[in-house]
């Protein structure tokens, strides 16, 4: 029985990591900057979903600095879904793993 309590420990500890990432990601603001050329000049808009429909917000011209934290942003989103999306697939497979200790 070592090993399902072990399993049960790594499906808290998989769950609490869940947690966490989902709250990092409800706390980086949403939307990307998205550059738009209109009589050759270039401005800026966060585009977001929203209820399934893309929202734009006209930003205007944007700072160095700004685009520079847009870009940590999407960078900081991108990893937190990717470790979010394993972290789903541990949590199915030890489930899994659990469901069939639990048959046997």
């Amino acid at each position: 029985m070592f090993v399902v309590d072990v399993l049960k420990e790594e499906l808290d500890n998989s769950l609490q990591m869940k947690e966490n990432y989902e709250r990092s990601l409800a706390e980086i603001p949403k939307g990307s900057l998205v550059r738009r050329e209109i009589k050759g000049h270039g401005y800026y808009y966060l585009v977001y979903r929203e209820a399934g429909a893309v929202k734009s917000i006209y930003k205007g011209k944007v700072s160095e600095a700004e685009l520079a934290k847009y870009g940590v942003f999407k960078e900081k989103r991108s990893r937190c879904r990717k470790h979010l999306s394993e972290v789903n697939k541990q949590i199915r497979f030890i489930r899994k793993v659990l469901r069939a200790k639990d048959a046997a």
